[in-house]
């Protein structure tokens, strides 16, 4: 499988926060940044940002502990976000949850095969077409099983190519 991630290394890490703008520099989108190009911010980058945001190791590792949004760990190929705000839960996502849990992965967790990650998140701005999922940034609506299984797929399939 091909990541759609650049690899971590330190000197990467710093050409990502050196193209930040003036008003980018600040803790959560410089961890954001470095997210969004190596899919996950490591331990590592904490001093990194630290120094380069000009704040202390402590207050950049507290912003990167509260974001559950953010990881610290490398993410599987296919990431299967839920949505679990109040419109979705009206048309069916705790029991598109429930049947997630038992066919894929619990949620927070990664599949057995460790090829899909599951997450909760509250609103994907979908709610006229809820339940609403993000399948490796795609968003699908009225989503049941069968029609999460085919969106998997097709991840799987371009994760694959």
């Amino acid at each position: 499988m091909v990541s759609r991630y650049s690899t971590w290394s330190a000197e990467a890490a710093q050409q990502v926060l050196d193209l930040l703008s003036e008003g980018e520099r600040l803790i959560l989108p410089a961890l954001q940044a470095l997210q969004h190009e190596f899919g996950y911010v490591p331990r590592e980058a904490v001093g990194i940002v630290a120094k380069h945001v000009n704040v202390s190791v402590a207050d950049t590792h507290g912003v990167l502990s509260f974001y559950h949004e953010l990881r610290t760990s490398p993410p599987a190929p296919i990431i299967v976000s839920v949505c679990v705000a109040e419109a979705c839960q009206a048309n069916g996502s705790r029991e598109l949850v429930t049947s997630i849990e038992q066919s894929i992965a619990p949620v927070g967790s990664r599949s057995a095969d460790g090829s899909v990650d599951v997450v909760e998140v509250f609103c994907l701005g979908n709610c006229a077409l809820g339940p609403a999922v993000l399948v490796n940034e795609r968003l699908v609506g009225r989503v049941n099983l069968d029609s999460l299984t085919r969106a998997v797929a097709t991840a799987r399939d371009e994760v694959n190519a």
